[in-house]
């Protein structure tokens, strides 16, 4: 196949590859330093749990594989953050980047090749967010679930099965949903299968949905099949109310959380909540906050650029990795105050989640101007 009327592809400078090369490896090492011990630490606490309904070390040790996808992708920005200033920090100490400066290169085309690789890697999160931590998730989300209560478990692919007294309780999905008191769940193709002591169905109960307000459960678009000695009998209702023991705290345990959810997830539930006249807040905000995060670590490694630059008697570089690590933490509170902010004030989800970025880009690209131009 002929490909000449395609452009060519840029080339990387032997620089580029320097600081690329220089700055992966410290990335890709923080990453995984930070992930396997968040991993180590979480399986120390499964430890506790061990013969709790059966629980094994095996299934411990497989909840904890089944949660590394989505510990790779919390971490990414931590690890991005570190590893950029370990990486040139490592080029300033062996003056790698005072020769860089010397042969023209400008302090904001050397930042700029780190964030071209921050950019890539962020492509890499998103993919592992989108595609391997959802279906990972979901698993480990049953096993813990099968953890809490024994007459609970969550099956891949035909939902949440629950005992009920003499009841068999199907919930195909669920949803959370954003209530004046906190987070609410809605669970959405409700089957309830009754039966006698000696195990015979007795009725079958299908509702499209099942809402938990004011303290009780109410199923919605009800049909209900009874069995009997004459057959069987079939009835449709609007609404009808559900006595049931189980838990709503319990059943909010079995929904997946917005933020581990794929964005073709968020996107059919928030559609499927404005349908039904529901707030979606809790969604919407997961999926801006999905999107735009790649953009979020960008501006927060941009921002700390600044510190890699200089020479090291002022100050030493372990004081600007701090100064760094406080930048991080101390933007993720402002962020999550300021978005939780807007949802007090009804400002659009999107914008509550750019507008902080857009502050944090502005800081940024002023503060590196004004030292390194």
């Amino acid at each position: 196949m002929n490909l000449s009327w395609l452009p060519p592809l840029p080339r990387l400078k032997r620089a580029d590859k320097l600081l690329i090369i220089g700055v992966l490896g410290p990335i890709v090492l923080t990453w995984v330093l930070l992930v396997g011990f968040d991993a180590f630490l979480q399986f120390a606490r499964q430890l506790s749990n061990l013969g709790r309904n059966g629980y094994t070390l095996g299934q411990a040790a497989y909840y904890i594989m089944l949660t590394i996808p989505r510990r790779f992708f919390e971490m990414y920005g931590n690890a991005a953050l570190i590893g950029t200033l370990l990486g040139l920090g490592g080029l300033a100490a062996s003056n790698e980047l005072t020769a860089l400066r010397a042969s023209g290169m400008s302090r904001l085309r050397i930042g700029g090749a780190a964030l071209a690789l921050v950019a890539l890697l962020s492509v890499a999160a998103l993919l592992d967010a989108e595609y391997v931590m959802p279906p990972a998730e979901a698993r480990a989300q049953g096993i813990q679930l099968a953890l809490t209560a024994r007459n609970i478990a969550a099956a891949t692919g035909t939902g949440l099965w629950a005992r009920d007294g003499d009841s068999i309780v199907n919930v195909r999905s669920a949803l959370a949903t954003h209530q004046v008191m906190g987070r609410g769940i809605d669970l959405r193709d409700v089957r309830i299968y009754q039966l006698d002591a000696q195990g015979r169905l007795l009725s079958i109960r299908w509702a499209a949905a099942a809402n938990y307000r004011d303290g009780r459960w109410q199923l919605e678009q009800l049909q209900q099949t009874r069995f009997g000695a004459g057959g069987a009998t079939r009835s449709v209702l609007p609404t009808a109310p559900w006595k049931t023991g189980l838990s709503p705290r319990l059943l909010e345990l079995s929904v997946l959380s917005p933020n581990t959810q794929a964005i073709s997830d968020l996107l059919r539930n928030i559609d499927y909540l404005h349908g039904n006249g529901l707030d979606a807040r809790v969604y919407t905000d997961a999926l801006w906050q999905r999107l735009f995060y790649p953009l979020n670590v960008l501006m927060l490694v941009l921002c700390t650029l600044p510190l890699t630059f200089g020479t090291l008697r002022a100050g030493g570089f372990g004081k600007r990795l701090l100064i760094g690590l406080l930048i991080a933490v101390g933007w993720f509170f402002l962020q999550r105050a300021l978005v939780n902010l807007a949802i007090v004030y009804s400002v659009p989800a999107w914008l509550a989640n750019l507008g902080p970025i857009l502050l944090l880009a502005f800081v940024a690209i002023g503060v590196f101007r004004r030292r390194h131009a």
